[in-house]
């Protein structure tokens, strides 16, 4: 493991008592094309994450390193897990979203709405309650390097909701540009999601917006809650605090529940993405660009699948 050194920064003494200063950030693998994705597996002390442009999924395991968990992953970007601690996954390249059974086999869980070819999924969360929520622009579709290039058939990029029991699946959202990152609170009362919009328009949005999550599954009362600077917000995760840590052009940004930055922990390549992993979960295991990398923290990640 190779340290990077000056791993952070303080703009509020808060983030003292959230961050380990004599803890360095690790480079545990550096031979990707563009990391994202990375989900955590207690049971085999395991990361796995997506290395979109090389249409494989990796792993790390402690004590052990890294080998490839899928090998022509079509594409695959953002992964979770659902409760039955199965992995969920965004495939750019099927242009939908896919559950890896116990059996190692392949389940839809959606593909087209209203009759017409999702655009890329590109971040998905499950919620206690089973359906799946994820994001949906058109970043796999754009070229030949994270999917096939092709037209968008939507007539915008949503946010959705997916019942895999039921195949019900609707729109939550549809007043994003580039909808990207999304996770929710610890009591599912909120839900987060990032706009990132400025990846593509020097104009575009480049923030996190929070939702009020409704008891029928919709949302409301939609505000954003912190813009994101350099860069834009990719992937990002709450802690138990309601601290929002979200990637950023050279790092991981830390932001209090109320919007203020306390601090950033410097990556030397551009975040895409970021979990909380280890036995307690007070390990961040981050993806960005070629490598993953990894940090303990001082606080601890809210319970995930």
């Amino acid at each position: 493991m190779a340290m990077v050194g000056d791993s952070y920064e303080y703009y509020d003494k808060r983030f003292y008592d959230l961050t380990v200063p004599i803890a360095d950030v690790e480079e545990l693998y550096g031979g990707c094309r563009w990391a994202e994705g990375p989900v955590w597996f207690n049971e085999h002390s395991t990361l796995v994450w997506s290395d979109i442009p090389n249409q494989r999924l990796l792993r790390w395991t402690e004590g052990v390193g890294v080998s490839v968990f899928r090998d022509r992953s079509n594409f695959a970007n953002g992964n979770t897990r659902d409760r039955q601690g199965r992995l969920v996954s965004c495939e750019h390249g099927g242009r939908r979203v896919s559950r890896t059974e116990p059996d190692g086999s392949i389940t839809v869980i959606a593909d087209s709405y209203d009759g017409k070819r999702l655009n890329s999924p590109n971040d998905v969360v499950v919620k206690s309650d089973g359906t799946v929520w994820f994001t949906d622009p058109n970043y796999g579709i754009m070229s030949d390097y994270e999917g096939y290039k092709s037209d968008m058939e939507q007539e915008g990029c949503y946010v959705f909701c997916a019942n895999p029991d039921t195949g019900e699946l609707k729109i939550v959202a549809n007043d994003f540009v580039k909808p990207n990152g999304l996770c929710f609170n610890a009591d599912e009362s909120r839900l987060y999601i990032a706009d990132s919009g400025r990846s593509h328009d020097p104009d575009g949005p480049h923030h996190i917006r929070v939702f009020d999550v409704n008891a029928d599954g919709t949302l409301s009362n939609g505000r954003v809650f912190c813009d994101v600077d350099p860069g834009v917000p990719d992937g990002f995760r709450l802690d138990i605090h309601e601290n929002v840590w979200t990637s950023c052009q050279d790092g991981v940004i830390c932001f209090e529940k109320s919007g203020t930055a306390l601090g950033k922990i410097r990556i030397p390549t551009m975040v895409s993405n970021l979990t909380f992993g280890g036995p307690r979960r007070n390990r961040l295991f981050i993806t960005a660009t070629h490598a993953v990398y990894a940090v303990y923290v001082a606080t601890t990640g809210i319970q995930m699948p």
